[in-house]
């Protein structure tokens, strides 16, 4: 059976990073962009990292520009930009198709192991997340309505 850490994907400065660096943690995979109605969520997903990094979550932000063009910039201006407004210490990666024929392995395996509504593989905006267990397993996928406060409970009960 395949595992989220059995992927590897290039962060913001280029470097190539292996999944399984996060064995043993809980992870939060989102779908980002810099400039979307709810990029302020960028400020809830730090402060889960922040509450929650201790005990064993990661928050991986994956910048796409699928979605309205809503992250145009470069991987560089996208790591300034959520450096400078939301103070982002999470790992970020470099910026990436989630549909269609350029969507990279890793969003292809999250999305066909956890369908969204209808059983639709697509994303469907940004800000879509993924909860993976210890193991690398998807556990769950929540909308881009959903606030990073809100699903907490369900972070913490993988931890």
């Amino acid at each position: 059976m395949t595992s989220v850490h059995d992927f590897t994907c290039d962060r913001l400065n280029g470097k190539a990073e292996d999944l399984s660096a996060y064995k043993g943690k809980v992870m939060l995979i989102v779908n980002t962009a810099s400039k979307c109605g709810f990029t302020p969520q960028f400020e809830g997903l730090e402060a889960l990292y922040k509450d929650l990094k201790d005990k064993g979550l990661v928050i991986l932000g994956f910048p796409c520009n699928q979605f309205g063009k809503q992250d145009p910039g470069s991987n560089d201006e996208i790591g300034e930009f959520c450096q400078i407004n939301y103070g982002v210490s999470f790992p970020m990666f470099a910026k990436i198709d989630v549909n269609g024929e350029g969507a990279v392995p890793l969003y292809k395996h999250l999305k066909a192991e956890k369908k969204g509504v209808l059983g639709s593989e697509r994303i469907k905006w940004n800000f879509t997340k993924f909860l993976v267990n210890k193991d690398g397993e998807v556990v769950k996928r929540f909308a881009p309505t959903d606030k990073p406060e809100a699903i907490r409970k369900h972070i913490e009960a993988l931890l």
